[in-house]
């Protein structure tokens, strides 16, 4: 049982009875207060180890108390904030004053005794560098396991370097996530952070957009100039277009550049942090990257593994995910059963994190039920499972080779297209195909990417 101390300040007499009772149910110790004054009354008078404060009250409302309270610099402890109609504003103004989280009225009781739990749990922990131990680290890789714990520690002694980085895997694992974590805990974090996706360019607007241009006294920025002293994010290296990868590897060799049409040379200051697919090796072998510009960039290389690879993290990034779409989109708080759990532990996420954040924004809108069931998870993981296809169901070793060969490509291509959402461009990076080929190859097969069926794209 908890012994923890818990401070409810409401103005609502029954949400103060009804949070009393459901958390004195799970062992804590409640005070309530109605306003202001009676808050004030009770931190003088009592050591609390979380404060739950409403927004909206006649005297004073929450964010002034809360702002009255940081003023010294310590809250000492974490405060959740209630609102039944908050704004962004708000949750910023909150935010900035040290607010640990926020939960919506009408309350979830589940969602409720989960933030409450997390918030405890929390300030128990020791504050890191420059900031409090409260506060949940959003930006952090989220895990556990020694191979996430390796990473995040990997990832962070290369924050402090100036030299480029290059994150390969799989697609879904968290690339582009790991190169914006590794500019906001750099001392870049107040420069700009300017990501540029490769497949938009192409070789006729490939320099205007990179280097940018100039015309009749009208100057446009490219990507180099924008990303200034901070970072520029090149998201899918294989992706580039061969005068991109041109430009790209000059820029970086020469650290400076000239506006189209211009005459001035920019000197470029910001750091190159590329993501790159898991066949970039083979992409460099058929010459669809330059080896000169994949070593020009990967001057330190970290290896984003596939979710498969730590499962044991799985229930922790289930709950992050809840908590976060429970906030950033005001889907209803449900709580994964420890079934359903161990159910997902030991799927193999074929698509990554990026399957389980979709999986999860799916069963938070399929129910409203608290818990999510075994039984839901199933009937989830079989709607987006690949369809069987009647091609692998046949005896191939009754065919002739060639028919057999073809068969099989065509059931494994389709296969492999719904898992990457009818994208071509996403098949060519997963099956280590360049992508005219891989266009020639589907038509010859007779699959049509526009007829497959596509998941939800979250």
């Amino acid at each position: 049982m908890s012994t923890s101390h818990v401070l409810v300040v409401d103005d609502e007499a029954d949400i103060r009875v009804l949070i009393d009772e459901i958390l004195s149910e799970e062992g804590y110790q409640v005070t309530v207060a109605g306003n202001a004054v009676e808050a004030r009354a009770a931190r003088s008078a009592s050591k609390f180890d979380l404060v739950l404060l409403d927004i909206w009250m006649p005297d004073t409302d929450g964010i002034s108390l809360l702002r009255e309270w940081s003023e010294p610099g310590d809250l000492s402890c974490p405060v959740v904030m209630m609102s039944g109609h908050g704004t962004v504003d708000t949750a910023v103004e909150a935010t900035r004053l040290g607010a640990f989280d926020f939960v919506e009225k009408p309350l979830s009781l589940a969602k409720l005794l989960h933030t409450v739990e997390r918030a405890i749990d929390a300030s128990k922990k020791p504050a890191g560098p420059g900031g409090r131990g409260m506060l949940p680290s959003l930006l952090s890789p989220v895990g556990r396991s020694p191979l996430i714990k390796g990473l995040r520690e990997k990832v962070q002694e290369y924050a402090q370097s100036n030299s480029p980085v290059m994150f390969t895997g799989e697609p879904g694992t968290g690339r582009s996530a790991f190169a914006r974590y590794i500019h906001n805990i750099s001392a870049r974090a107040d420069a700009p952070m300017v990501t540029l996706v490769s497949a938009a360019l192409t070789n006729s607007n490939a320099e205007e957009r990179l280097l940018g241009s100039e015309e009749g006294g009208n100057v446009h920025s490219g990507y180099f100039e924008r990303a200034k002293n901070g970072t520029l994010i090149i998201d899918e290296l294989t992706d580039l277009c061969d005068q991109a990868q041109k430009l790209i590897l000059s820029v970086m060799g020469q650290r400076e550049f000239v506006r189209s049409r211009g005459h001035q040379p920019i000197k470029m200051q910001a750091r190159v942090i590329t993501t790159a697919s898991a066949v970039l090796e083979a992409a460099a072998d058929k010459g669809a990257v330059r080896r000169d510009l994949v070593s020009s960039l990967n001057t330190l290389t970290v290896r984003v593994p596939p979710l498969r690879e730590y499962a044991e993290d799985v229930p922790e990034l289930l709950n992050y995910y809840v908590d976060k779409l429970v906030d950033s989109e005001s889907l209803p708080f449900r709580r994964f059963s420890v079934a359903a759990q161990n159910r997902l532990r030991n799927y193999p996420w074929p698509d990554n994190v990026r399957e389980l954040k979709q999986l999860v924004r799916r069963l938070l809108m399929s129910s409203s039920d608290e818990e999510i069931s075994l039984q839901e998870v199933e009937v989830e993981i079989s709607r987006t499972a690949i369809v069987d296809d009647p091609l692998v169901k046949q005896d191939l070793l009754s065919l002739p080779l060639r028919e057999a060969r073809e068969q099989f490509e065509r059931s494994y291509l389709r296969q492999q297209l719904a898992l990457c959402d009818g994208k071509v461009g996403k098949l060519a990076q997963r099956v280590g195909m360049e992508r005219t080929h891989l266009y020639r190859k589907l038509r010859s097969l007779g699959v049509d990417f526009r007829s497959v069926g596509r998941s939800d794209k979250g």
